[in-house]
């Protein structure tokens, strides 16, 4: 049997509603701090979002981000943070071997919105019609305005995998590491989901989007009195490296990515199924060569809608059912469903357990639904665990895309 390089994060960067740094979205997660808040936008009116409210002009100029997007903006804030925080910098590597996996959902909607509404100002006259609008709103562009910022040469790349998109990043980074064709990789998920009006609207008509006098109470995974997706932004990019290549230069390692899976329910265009969501957990243990009850935490995907809760939590029983070491928590619950961002941004919020030996809680949790029952079910406060060894992050995306990843403490 082949025997494949270990794949290791050494830099994490995100931007998130409540917290732009590890240590500040640690902290929110650990305190119960909401970071959900009124949003108003055009043809909708008032309604709810996670805003993320970083600076924009840490690793990018104004006029790269005029003629940018919010999604490339994030993106390039995340890709800085990750290199900064792994003690890389770009400009003193070989740029053609680091690669860019970044994974998201809806990108260019915004800008074709945006412009649209431009020229219905002036009678629909099309001279008035950006001749950015085709860079902004290719597939690719997030991953290639990180590569304009930071002059990177390598393969670089969006993958749209709905809200599974964050895991996938990581999952492609990995495997471009594995392969040999990189020797760093940007992997992980951004999303500017919130300045799209068609977002909040199709989820209103489908009934799916959450409502609540006050914001921060909005986004309530397992609860009886759930009613929706708060939609939100946000991003998380990590960077990547063969364990070899990382031990080399000293790097300070977070977490050690040993396994991962992803499959299709091919049942609905947005109903999950949760034997599909069951084969994929057991598919990423059976990557990673681990049990179920070797599991200390399972970040959960549930996006507060009732039946996608009701499968979810079907399928953690079906796995984890008599595993009194497996917890399970919910990051949405804090910032709400960030899309392609989503599992990117959950994982990072349990990584850091692997220090500190706790998992954060699921918020708003007053009325547990009793089709949502799991065992170990961390609510409303965060539980010390004492020691941590592996998190399992899942992710669940729309026409019925799984994917788990599963990560272990770095243990030489």
């Amino acid at each position: 049997m082949i025997s494949l390089p270990r794949i290791v994060i050494t830099g994490i960067g995100l931007a998130s509603p409540n917290g732009n740094s590890l240590a500040e979205y640690r902290r929110a997660l650990l305190e119960g701090r909401s970071g959900v808040r009124k949003w108003s936008i055009r043809h909708v009116g008032d309604t709810l979002a996670g805003v993320a409210e970083f600076d924009t002009l840490r690793w990018q100029k104004k006029k790269e981000l005029r003629r940018g997007t919010r999604a490339g903006s994030i993106s390039i804030y995340c890709a800085g943070d990750a290199f900064a925080d792994a003690g890389l910098k770009p400009a003193e590597l070989d740029r053609s071997r680091i690669g860019v996996c970044i994974g998201t959902t809806e990108h260019g909607n915004v800008e074709t919105e945006n412009q649209i509404h431009e020229v219905a100002q002036y009678g629909f006259d099309l001279s008035f019609w950006s001749h950015h609008h085709n860079p902004r709103t290719v597939a690719n562009n997030p991953a290639g305005e990180v590569t304009l910022a930071f002059g990177l040469t390598g393969p670089a790349y969006c993958i749209g995998a709905a809200c599974a998109a964050g895991n996938l990043g990581l999952i492609h980074g990995a495997q471009l590491l594995q392969l040999g064709e990189i020797d760093q990789a940007i992997g992980g998920g951004v999303s500017e989901s919130i300045h799209t009006f068609g977002i909040f609207a199709s989820f209103r008509a489908q009934g799916a989007l959450a409502s609540h006098t006050d914001p921060t109470r909005a986004s309530r995974p397992f609860d009886r009195d759930r009613n929706g997706i708060v939609v939100s932004e946000g991003g998380c990019l990590y960077v990547l490296e063969r364990l070899e290549d990382a031990l080399e230069r000293g790097a300070r390692i977070h977490a050690e990515l040993i396994g991962w899976h992803v499959n299709s329910d091919a049942a609905d265009f947005v109903l999950p199924l949760a034997e599909r969501q069951n084969e994929c957990m057991r598919g990423a243990l059976k990557r990673a060569q681990l049990a179920p009850g070797e599991i200390d935490i399972v970040s959960s995907h549930a996006t507060a809608t009732p039946l996608g809760d009701q499968q979810e939590c079907e399928a953690l029983r079906a796995v984890f059912g008599d595993s009194a070491r497996t917890h399970v928590n919910n990051t949405k619950s804090f910032i709400g469903h960030t899309m392609g961002a989503a599992g990117a941004l959950e994982l990072a919020g349990n990584l850091p357990a692997f220090q500190d030996g706790w998992a954060h809680a699921t918020i708003n949790l007053d009325n547990l639904d009793p089709a949502c029952e799991v065992r170990n079910l961390v609510a409303n406060q965060p539980k010390e665990l004492g020691r941590v060894d592996h998190i399992l992050n899942l992710s669940f995306g729309m026409l019925g895309i799984n994917s788990a990843v599963v990560l272990r403490r770095f243990r030489g």
